[in-house]
């Protein structure tokens, strides 16, 4: 599959995709105006997008990650997230950090990648959001807070 891989303005996110990722659209709305946001195409039609934030110490945070449910588990989201690992490290920040529930599919997508455990959040899908979220039939609670740092140890870093 041809896929094509653009940054957009925030006002072109596709917030129907970002609400697959994260279901509060004022959490997304919050963040999206401080980020950038990548788009991914398939014969000109949107298959995915991610959204980046700046954030202290010189990394970036992937705020939003999400792939059409018809076009999941196609490679995709790999190949989008390969993508922004790449734009983030050309753009000279220290690493890249991002938020998850501490099971389920996501955390095995991230640690393929060389994201690695650097903190746990407890309760925090209980403090933010006033819906439970649950999957497989378990609410998620605690949030990973995960990091694929560029330099220094490399022992954190993607290997292909």
């Amino acid at each position: 599959m041809s896929l094509q891989i653009d940054e957009v303005p925030p006002s072109e996110a596709p917030m129907d995709l970002l609400l697959l990722a994260d279901p509060s659209e004022d959490a997304v709305k919050e963040y999206l105006n401080q980020s950038r946001c990548f788009v991914a195409y398939a014969n000109d039609v949107v298959v995915g997008s991610c959204v980046l934030k700046p954030i202290e110490g010189g990394m970036v945070e992937l705020m939003n990650i999400a792939v059409s449910p018809s076009n999941q588990q196609s490679g995709i989201g790999t190949r989008l997230l390969r993508n922004v690992i790449d734009k983030v490290k050309e753009s000279g920040a220290r690493g890249l950090e991002v938020g998850t529930g501490t099971f389920g599919y996501q955390l095995t997508f991230y640690q393929r990648q060389g994201f690695r455990v650097a903190r746990i959040d407890k309760g925090f899908f209980l403090r933010n959001y006033p819906e439970p979220i649950v999957e497989d039939g378990v609410q998620h609670k605690d949030m990973l807070r995960l990091t694929l740092e560029f330099c220094g140890d490399t022992s954190q870093q993607r290997t292909v």
